[in-house]
């Protein structure tokens, strides 16, 4: 099968690039052809200031790269387009490219974009759903993306006038979800429900099973106020030093939270910044569980699969995606979000209790191989492709497994 993947990068690295990333490499070594058209949000700061002020028609209709995915259409001949995220360089203006030239397109939806210009439906420390619920200018009121109301109603012009041409509905024949709940979201938000389909993102390579119980608690992730730091933060003066607990990552919280740790005198606290990969597995797998106090809705926390491929059980907000990916009391904890005295008791519990703990990351594990490994995520995505384009692969599943064993 021949594949045209297209995917916009932002200014910072984050979850979407290393899962376009794998699915590529994963497409690629099963035996696909796998073509790419991609830009990245860093050519923002290359361009004049005048260019720079067409950006929201850049956002809305991209005619350089509708005609750079037209001409490769023609030229290539893809069997389909699947396209992991356009905002903002790309632009969904592709997608009338692809439809003119009669080439099925499938959508990952890495985030609510469609249904909330902020992207994660959160506002104020709390999520909200107004845009979803009521209109896309409740967002340009609070200045939701980037906290300027102009550049929010940039954002709600394009995901207004592609509404009104009915691009969503009509020119994307598959949408992938990465969980059942944001699956009911877009579903709610519009999207066709025959045309959304629950496929979740996956880890590979497996980096296998830890073998003792750790020796501290852990967060993984981006530095941030809607992954409920906050909460994090005030459990931590509630436990005091009892508790040795790693951070990993880096953002816009990181000097407050070393000030907050200074303060009030965290000696247990270590804050490591950003790790590549390989060293937040090593943190992971020394990890007795992974601490995810998000307040937002997250969409789907690659973080919790990492830990749940390591061994490790995880103690999350009851929210959203987390809560349907991480069963309590059999692959982690759940504590009701922004309540710091119920994150503090489960984080408490979990600690003094090893051997349950160590049971759920049994579990977390099993849970891996059974639903988050590339040969599994291989076959979902294979069936997606199949239903828009009523093809098979050329590549049969038992060679596809031979072959994702060695990426």
């Amino acid at each position: 099968m021949k594949i045209l993947l297209v995917h916009n990068t932002y200014q910072q690295p984050g979850g979407e690039d290393v899962v376009f990333s794998q699915e590529r490499q994963l497409l690629e070594r099963v035996g696909h052809q796998v073509l790419t058209c991609c830009r990245s949000n860093a050519e923002i700061a290359d361009l004049s200031v005048l260019r720079r002020l067409a950006l929201v028609k850049q956002m809305v209709w991209a005619t350089d790269t509708r005609r750079e995915i037209a001409r490769l259409i023609r030229r290539e001949k893809p069997h389909l387009v699947h396209v992991h995220n356009t905002f903002l360089m790309v632009s969904p203006s592709i997608y009338a490219a692809c439809k003119e030239e009669h080439v099925p397109v499938v959508q990952t939806l890495h985030n609510y974009r469609l249904l909330c210009p902020a992207a994660i439906f959160y506002r104020d420390g709390h999520v909200c759903e107004e845009c979803a619920e009521h209109n896309l200018w409740h967002g340009v009121f609070y200045g939701c993306y980037r906290e300027s109301r102009a550049e929010t109603a940039g954002v709600a012009l394009m995901l207004e006038v592609h509404r009104l041409l009915r691009t969503w509905t009509k020119m994307v024949d598959a949408y992938v979800a990465l969980t059942e709940f944001a699956r009911q979201k877009f579903i709610a938000g519009g999207l066709p429900p025959e045309r959304v389909f629950t496929k979740p993102n996956f880890v590979h390579p497996d980096p296998g099973e830890r073998v003792d119980s750790g020796q501290y608690a852990l967060f993984v992730g981006r530095l941030s106020p809607e992954k409920g730091l906050d909460t994090l933060v005030a459990a931590w003066k509630l436990l005091g030093s009892r508790i040795p607990f790693m951070v990993v990552g880096g953002g816009p919280l990181s000097t407050g939270l070393a000030a907050e740790a200074a303060q009030h005198r965290l000696s247990n606290v270590s804050l490591r910044g950003r790790l590549t990969r390989a060293e937040s597995c090593r943190a992971i797998k020394g990890a007795r569980f992974l601490v995810l106090p998000s307040g937002c809705y997250e969409n789907f926390p690659m973080t919790v699969v990492e830990a749940f491929a390591c061994g490790v059980p995880v103690i999350c907000s009851r929210l959203g995606a987390m809560e349907e990916i991480v069963a309590d009391g059999r692959t982690g904890l759940h504590f009701t979000v922004g309540d710091a005295q119920d994150l503090t008791q489960k984080i408490e519990w979990a600690w003094t209790h090893p051997e349950q703990m160590a049971e759920m990351g049994k579990e977390a594990r099993r849970q891996y191989e059974a639903k988050y490994t590339a040969e599994k995520n291989y076959s979902l995505l294979m069936d997606i492709y199949q239903r828009v384009i009523g093809a098979g692969t050329a590549v049969t599943p038992k060679e596809a497994v031979r072959r994702i064993a060695q990426l």
